[in-house]
């Protein structure tokens, strides 16, 4: 039997219910006389649960209205460190990081059953299955041949113009002739390296990068020229300007400027137009991936890169896997001045996607609930991310580092000193937890003394157990 008091005790239970989000933010709790009978406490009891929750943030008080569920409190970690802009970057290299990345991969996969945390995807209960499957069926009634006809080369019509429509709300221009469908953003991004580099070219990318363009680059032959990123304001312009000047081979960057993988970070507008205006003069194509920008908290509509493109230097490649529906692998992309190649490209390599999901996307894109959808979205991962940091500000080891991003469903998260990332995930993995490694995402060892964490699903006692326990194996490793 527990030694604290049981108002502690109860308390603790309540907490609990509301970081699950059995009870969110602004529900009215029991009153008072209901939560003595429900519990079978006295009145002092039941006083001093309520004032012990609000203490700490996780209730307040209305005059003559009871006691109200307010968004759960978010301890404070001290922010990750912003990265040293050197005067000249380390010469690109060619990406030796398949072994790493196989190696990490096939450990995650030897333990199945796991709560996996180093994913970037959201569970499948936050997105609008029986609504999608709804919309399926309804239109299979009416088009039953959707399964069994040819697709029209660049996509569906329907989903083309609905995907052009959208990016006009965020500032760009598109015919739906300049909209070429893709298996998801990986696909685009695979299209777009292909269409302007050869293998042995050099690559510019964001440090920390997503370990999936790490893959690419180095199934493509290509060198890879890391250029440091903040956790607050992405891409160093700096770093990268330096770069440009001291080698004249870059022939594109690949960036992520609304939150970036794996920092979570926005790259303010200004320095967005300096960057498209930057790489217009040098002549080095951007190629802009875009997979969590819709995201973004606050139903805030944040510009892509994209906005500021004069002249098609900008292979701009969205995604709705995100966001809307993994399973169905959508993605599209603007090519710009590279469009008939990109096309071509496409039609080598994978000929043309299934008509079913995109008729789906399309229908639901153009209705408001993809924008009811994506607002409930939102607001789920928001209380997902503040339980989850709150978490690891309880549970990690002193010297942690975080600093929350303003939306999505990732954390970067510095280890204290002496913490290797790598250790701790194959110590976590044999307690039923997988996390990502931060030395994955780059092709040097810089990241060692980092993870990567995911807000996937609503969090609870199974989330709960699984930060106290990273946090117990944090500390053991520590110094």
């Amino acid at each position: 039997m527990s030694g604290e008091p049981l108002y502690e005790r109860l308390a603790e239970h309540y907490r609990r219910v509301i970081v699950a989000g059995t009870l969110a933010p602004g529900d009215r709790m029991p009153s008072v006389r209901a939560f003595m009978s429900r519990h079978q406490v006295s009145l002092s009891t039941a006083l001093q649960t309520f004032r012990h929750l609000e203490d700490a943030g996780w209730l307040l008080a209305k005059p003559r209205s009871g006691y109200f569920v307010r968004r759960p409190p978010v301890a404070r970690l001290a922010t990750v460190h912003e990265p040293e802009i050197a005067s000249r970057p380390n010469e690109a290299q060619y990406v030796g990081l398949h072994e790493r990345i196989s190696r990490v991969l096939e450990r995650a996969h030897a333990y199945p059953d796991v709560l996996n945390l180093g994913g970037a995807t959201a569970a499948a209960a936050l997105y609008p299955t029986t609504r999608l499957q709804t919309l399926g069926v309804r239109l299979l009634r009416h088009r039953p041949t959707l399964l069994t006809e040819v697709g029209t080369e660049g996509g569906s019509p329907e989903f083309r113009q609905a995907v052009a429509r959208r990016a006009l709300s965020s500032g760009v221009t598109l015919s739906i002739d300049d909209v070429m469908v893709t298996s998801g953003g990986v696909d685009a991004v695979n299209l777009a390296l292909r269409a302007v580099a050869q293998p042995g070219d050099t690559i510019a990318i964001e440090s920390p990068a997503f370990f999936g363009l790490l893959q690419i680059l180095e199934s493509l032959g290509l060198r890879a020229l890391e250029i440091p990123a903040s956790p607050t304001t992405g891409l160093s312009l700096e770093a990268l300007d330096i770069a440009l000047d001291a080698y004249d081979n870059v022939k594109a960057l690949v960036v992520v400027p609304n939150l970036q993988n794996p920092l979570g970070c926005i790259m303010p507008d200004d320095r967005k137009a300096e960057l498209v205006a930057m790489c217009a003069r040098r002549g080095v194509a951007i190629i802009e991936d875009d997979p969590y920008r819709e995201l973004i908290a606050g139903d805030v509509c944040a510009r892509p890169l994209k906005a500021w493109d004069r002249d098609g230097g900008v292979i701009y490649c969205p995604s709705l896997n995100k966001v809307l529906a993994p399973g169905m692998r959508l993605g599209w992309m603007s090519a710009g001045r590279w469009h008939a190649r990109v096309r071509m490209l496409k039609f080598a390599q994978s000929r043309l996607n299934e008509s079913l999901p995109q008729v789906i996307a399309a229908e639901f894109i153009g209705s408001g609930a993809f924008d009811r959808h994506l607002h409930q979205l939102r607001e789920r991962l928001a209380i997902q991310r503040d339980a989850m940091s709150d978490a690891i500000a309880r549970y990690f080891p002193s010297g942690t580092r975080l600093s929350p991003p303003p939306g999505g469903m990732l954390l970067w998260i510095a280890l204290p000193d002496g913490c290797d990332a790598e250790k701790l995930f194959e110590a976590a993995l044999p307690h039923g937890i997988r996390i990502a490694p931060g030395s994955i995402f780059s092709n040097s060892s810089r990241f060692s003394g980092f993870i990567r964490l995911s807000c996937p699903k609503p969090y609870d006692q199974e989330m709960e157990h699984a930060l106290r326990q990273l946090g117990q194996l944090a500390s053991g490793l520590a110094i």
